[in-house]
């Protein structure tokens, strides 16, 4: 054994050691103490590490000569980032980054396993190691500024602790200083942060170099081929975090998300940031496997959340979507009692627990994009009977999901939130599906004296806002589905009522000109996916958008969306017409479940391709699904996640040989079954733009 290993090895059992016994319970981090701290002279540590508790990545804090800290990281001998700056701006004191020292160390670790109520995985654990370096300005006020490591074997998280002391009470912050130094060149796939249309851009795929201001998480694989996708946890009243490319190099730079006035964000100590993340894998699919962002949430505090039901649903929506029918009241109308007794009835047939309905309250009349202010989300539409359609959906054995867009006016929004919710609950609607469409920048906030100002999607003001919605929601038993969300950066584990999120490009950009390519799926497995659920609205398998145009899929790609892209609501976007015309494949889609209680990342390269394999929660069954760009390819599935010592009937939804998302063969698609069990492979080949879906229905033992 080297040296340096026999070193990761004693840190990490010192720091097991000293830890307290862990248990099988949902426990909460330890809390940050609140005494306040009066500066004091303290002897300069020269620098603190720590390991992950299997000691492959190490975390090293130190100072340099003129007092910047720097944190690093190294995993398996190699250096992942080089000594990077930490610290702050503010905007009306001198900034937190020169003449600082570290005056004290603590370790610790934890272990403990904690279970999700509805997820990908049912049970996850939180094995981790952490560092608290407390950093002191050494010349004048002498603030003190606490910087706390947590360390998983996939990954590092860290956040910034500001205790209470008299020299920093109310704290503006204008920026922070935090860089992430990487130490190779890269591969970088990215979208843009602080464009007018927010999260909704296809993603780049640049060198590191070539990165300009990106939301995250953004994904790189290094020189070396280690994959790292940097994000945030736990993002509590603070600005969203974008980077940005620091000069011409491979170092990146966090930069906070604006809002109305001059400080990005405005805290009382005591208080701490969110979590900066990295996660750190040999590849792609080790990227999606890891629990470190919401290992770093706080538990569950809503209590008992049996009332939060995940399932699919269809809905008026594909419909208004390529024209057909209106949100706005008129001839075309869509949420008609008649238009959606027609979704009741078809969903209660299949087994579909859930109708979406837009349009159905008033206020879509006119122009309500960027202006949601006649927008009443407790009175329905002459021609909508609430009612009634209550009581017809309760008979069915189905309920409806509502909607409620804000056209980014959130205060007005703020003031109906209790009517809202209440309404929700007395008419049997137990998800709502939120909106705020209006260009990023442009959300309307009117404060208690009338005056009114503009704020970003991400900016302080409307992270809480967004969390003022799901705690409201929550008192009256309602989930969330945020569309033109704020990013998730794994409050559901502490909301679990937060049940999905918009967030990226979906299905609807499929129905538009300038359709999302057929690379965009592999692509956000391991770039959006890596925040947690989204709502992408699968399940076209008429493949045609607005004035008839072609999606750029086959027909087996959209089944095999709902296994690659995850949400515990998930819609069935296209019409019941359609699915008729295509019922032999709508079985995948009757058959699927949203909720899971395993999920294996079998394969996968960012952009090019993906193969996932779920296990349902409910029964013995698993289900898989793959993905290809637009290239065709074969990919030869070992099948050893299967429970052994059982045989499975596989139920195949394949592209057919000649089927291509460029041709009239898009629909082409070969259904068969065979007798499979652990230990055998299962060859699939995809077509151009193609994919491939499959039930493996569990036979007894």
């Amino acid at each position: 054994m080297t040296s340096k290993y026999l070193l990761a090895m004693a840190v990490s059992l010192l720091a097991t050691a000293t830890a307290t016994a862990a248990t099988a319970q949902d426990k909460p981090a330890p809390a940050v103490t609140n005494e306040t701290i009066k500066p004091q002279p303290a002897a300069a540590i020269p620098s603190a590490s720590a390991t992950s508790p299997d000691g492959r990545i190490q975390v090293t804090v130190a100072t340099d000569g003129e007092g910047h800290a720097t944190y690093a990281i190294v995993r398996k001998g190699e250096t992942i980032v080089t000594p990077s700056r930490l610290g702050f701006l503010f905007t009306d004191a001198p900034k937190l980054d020169r003449h600082l020292h570290i005056v004290s160390v603590k370790r610790g670790a934890a272990d403990s396993t904690w279970t999700q109520p509805w997820g990908e995985w049912q049970s996850i654990r939180d094995n981790h190691t952490e560092l608290r370096v407390r950093l002191q300005e050494n010349d004048g006020a002498q603030r003190i500024l606490d910087v706390v490591f947590r360390l998983q074997d996939d990954g590092v998280g860290f956040r910034y602790e500001f205790p209470e002391q008299p020299n920093l009470k109310t704290i503006n912050i204008a920026e922070e200083l935090t860089q992430f130094a990487f130490a190779e060149d890269a591969t970088a796939w990215w979208k843009p942060a602080f464009e007018w249309n927010r999260e909704e851009y296809l993603y780049n795929r640049t060198p590191l170099r070539g990165v300009g201001t990106a939301a995250t998480p953004i994904t790189l694989k290094l020189a070396s081929g280690t994959h790292v996708a940097l994000h945030e946890a736990a993002l509590v009243d603070y600005a969203g975090m974008a980077v940005a490319k620091v000069g011409d190099s491979n170092t990146l730079k966090a930069v906070l998300t604006p809002g109305a006035g001059a400080p990005k964000v405005t805290r009382t100590g005591p208080f701490t940031t969110p979590w900066r993340t990295l996660i750190i894998a040999d590849d792609a699919p080790g990227l999606y496997m890891s629990h470190l962002e919401l290992n770093l949430n706080e538990p569950n505090k809503l209590g008992d959340v049996s009332w939060v039901k995940p399932g699919k649903f269809v809905g008026v929506w594909w419909n208004m979507i390529t024209g057909k029918w209106s949100w706005a009241t008129g001839p075309n109308h869509g949420a008609t009692t008649a238009k959606v007794k027609t979704y009741i009835d078809f969903a209660s047939a299949n087994k579909i627990p859930g109708v979406l309905v837009e349009g159905w309250n008033v206020g879509w009349d006119g122009d309500w994009f960027g202006n949601g202010n006649a927008m009443q989300f407790d009175q329905p539409t002459p021609d909508f009977d609430a009612a009634e359609l209550k009581r017809y959906a309760k008979a069915k054995h189905v309920y409806l999901i509502g909607h409620n867009e804000t056209g980014g006016s959130a205060s007005h929004y703020d003031s109906q939130l209790d009517r809202s919710f209440g309404y929700a609950r007395d008419h049997g609607i137990p998800v709502i599906k939120t909106g705020y469409v209006t260009d990023a920048g442009q959300i309307e906030r009117v404060d208690p004296d009338g005056s009114q100002h503009r704020e970003w999607h991400e900016g302080q003001w409307m992270v809480n806002h967004y969390q003022r919605v799901v705690t409201t929601a929550a008192k009256y038993h309602v989930a969330i589905d945020s569309h033109e969300p704020v990013k998730d950066t794994g409050l559901r584990r502490t909301y679990p009522n937060w049940v999905a999120r918009e967030g990226s490009r979906g299905m609807e950009y499929n129905s538009w000109p300038g359709k999302n390519p057929p690379e965009h799926e592999a692509n956000l497995v391991f770039t959006r996916m890596l925040e947690g659920p989204m709502d992408f609205t699968p399940g076209v398998l008429s493949l045609k958008g607005s004035d008839n145009s072609d999606l750029l899929s086959t027909e087996a790609k959209q089944l095999a969306l709902y296994v690659v892209l995850y949400s515990p609501v998930v819609m069935a976007a296209d019409t019941p017409e359609h699915y008729a015309e295509h019922r032999a494949a709508f079985q995948f889609i009757h058959d699927v479940p949203t909720d899971w209680s395993d999920t294996r990342v079998l394969n996968g390269e960012v952009g090019d391709y993906v193969t996932i394999a779920r296990k349902d929660r409910r029964s013995a069954d698993w289900y898989l699904g793959s993905v290809t760009d637009e290239n065709a390819r074969t990919l030869t599935i070992p099948l050893d996640f299967l429970d052994a010592g059982r045989s499975y009937t596989a139920q195949i939804y394949r592209d057919a040989p000649d089927a291509d998302y460029r041709t009239d063969k898009r629909h082409a698609m070969v259904i068969e079954t065979r007798t499979l069990r652990r230990g055998d492979t299962l060859s699939l080949p995809l077509a151009p733009g193609g994919g491939a879906a499959v039930r493996f229905v569990a036979g007894k033992r």
